[in-house]
């Protein structure tokens, strides 16, 4: 087992040896000698900063062009003041209040006339938009931006918060940097909720117009999901097929709440006496469970049927079209069916309102419930699943063989066993423990190089040491072809002859 272990470890680590000597040189992986990445070019840049560093999921910067790099880098800037500003104007306008006076004399609009947020939009008279992009115009214009010059690394001259200090002006460039990408973001953010709520603060009650709000005080709709519906049925907003849907859904958790009960209740009880006493068939006979499907005769399965049909078209019939699931039997159904008992709802709309929702939870609970015995019950013969009698799964061929350890356990993720084949099984179990043991060679390998080498030659007629042949992939250019001969020797004779 440790050897099988152990193995699978070394196969880990000589592959991280062989990916980190690759790119730095070192099998221990220091990225400072990784000189060669494309995106080396950039990691010194402004904007590089912690946690994260260099952060370029996307690969824009993977080519390594400088060019592009700093045309981006122009984008961003320029995209960042221009969020900061808005960000700010959506905001100035809340806490300090709109300035006085009039924003067009000519047409009577005074600036407190003009709302916050995406609303500005329709008011803004056409001279205004016609001035505000004429300045935008002016400001992009008006200096040289070509590469290489000081506009095209975002200096256009105004030094109110630069410094003379190299430090502290870098320090200042890589906050406008941060506080940019914040506010691109938090724009977004508020442009997003403005759109929906008419509030950049986002108050979810004023969102009216989305189709889910119809649904979200229907009943069902509890903490800690709320109105969740991730398959996206009810986003057309059909009010009359959420109906049918729910009324399904009610019918399918009472079933399930019964279905459930049924397999637990006969686990502690059992009725005396005949099922059917001219099968001579007692209720004692009748398994738990899915077991029960072949012992109970064709005319019980017939009054089982009747019953559920009558019951669905004769005696459930609904008394409310907005109350799906109501068929006037009273709090627990049996109203008008059992005597004494009146098909009343209840009367308190909290305590009915809290009844209801119980009740799709439990059905909830429930419909999960059963599917969960079923699969288990026909797994194991069990509804309560104990893998010991799950026998004719044919990874159980393979869960008593060596390297089955906790805690995974027998671990085939990509199901190369699930046919049962021992042979093939057999054949992969060589194959792993050859390959864990030249890692495990390999691993020590690439370690004891780093404390201790052999004195002398490797190679006397070529003059080359022990001490010349560096640590590493970088030895397979050093070693000689007359040795790489008696390697590959040395391993074909052991696999072919001595194993």
């Amino acid at each position: 087992q440790a050897e099988l272990a152990n193995g699978r470890l070394a196969m880990m680590a000589i592959m991280g040896m062989f990916f980190q000597d690759g790119l730095t040189g070192s099998a221990w992986g220091d990225w400072a000698l990784y000189t060669d990445s494309p995106l080396r070019a950039f990691e010194s840049e402004l904007g590089v900063q912690a946690p994260l560093g260099f952060w370029d999921p996307i690969g824009y910067t993977a080519d390594g062009d400088a060019v592009a790099f700093a045309r981006r880098r122009q984008t961003e800037l320029k995209h960042g003041r221009i969020a900061m500003l808005a960000t700010m104007g959506y905001i100035t306008p809340e806490i300090t209040g709109k300035f006085p006076g009039y924003l067009a004399p000519s047409m009577g609009l005074k600036f407190q006339d003009v709302p916050n947020g995406l609303a500005a939009i329709s008011k803004v008279p056409a001279a205004g938009w016609a001035q505000i992009l004429a300045y935008m115009s002016f400001c992009e214009i008006s200096q040289d931006q070509s590469a290489g010059t000081a506009a095209a690394a975002g200096d256009f001259g105004f030094k109110v918060l630069t410094s003379s200090d190299p430090a502290e002006k870098t320090k200042k460039l890589q906050a406008e940097l941060a506080n940019g990408r914040l506010a691109m973001m938090a724009i977004m953010g508020m442009f997003f909720q403005d759109g929906l709520t008419g509030s950049a603060w986002g108050d979810w009650s004023l969102y009216t117009d989305w189709p889910l709000r119809a649904f979200e005080n229907e009943t069902g709709v509890q903490a800690p999901l709320g109105f969740w519906d991730p398959l996206g049925f009810t986003k057309d907003g059909d009010v009359e097929s959420f109906k049918r849907r729910r009324e399904v859904e009610i019918k399918n958790g009472r079933v399930a709440m019964f279905a459930t009960m049924g397999y637990i209740t006969p686990e502690y009880f059992k009725f005396p006496g005949y099922l059917a006493p001219s099968a001579n068939l007692k209720f004692a006979d009748v398994p738990n469970g899915l077991g029960a499907f072949a012992k109970v005769p064709a005319e019980g399965w017939l009054q089982w049927v009747a019953l559920c049909g009558c019951y669905e078209i004769v005696v459930n019939t609904p008394v409310d079209a907005n109350d799906p699931g109501n068929y006037g039997k009273g709090k627990l159904g049996y109203g008008n069916l059992v005597y004494g008992i009146e098909g009343k709802s209840i009367e308190d709309p909290e305590a009915r309102k809290r009844g209801l929702n119980s009740e799709l939870a439990n059905g909830r609970l429930a419909m999960m419930a059963i599917t969960g015995m079923w699969f288990q019950d026909g797994l194991t013969g069990s509804a309560w699943g104990d893998w010991a009698n799950y026998v004719d799964s044919p990874l159980r061929a393979f869960e008593g063989e060596l390297g089955v350890q906790a805690p995974v356990g027998f671990w085939d993720p990509l199901g190369l066993s699930a046919d049962g084949d021992v042979e093939f099984f057999k054949r992969r179990r060589e194959t792993e423990l050859k390959h864990g043991r030249i890692s495990m060679f390999a691993c020590i390998g690439y370690i004891v190089p780093e404390y201790f080498r052999f004195p002398g030659e490797l190679s006397p007629k070529l003059g080359l040491q022990f001490a010349d042949i560096p640590n590493g992939l970088a030895a397979l250019s050093k070693v000689p072809g007359q040795g790489w001969a008696q390697i590959v020797a040395f391993l074909g004779t052991y696999e072919l002859f001595v194993n």
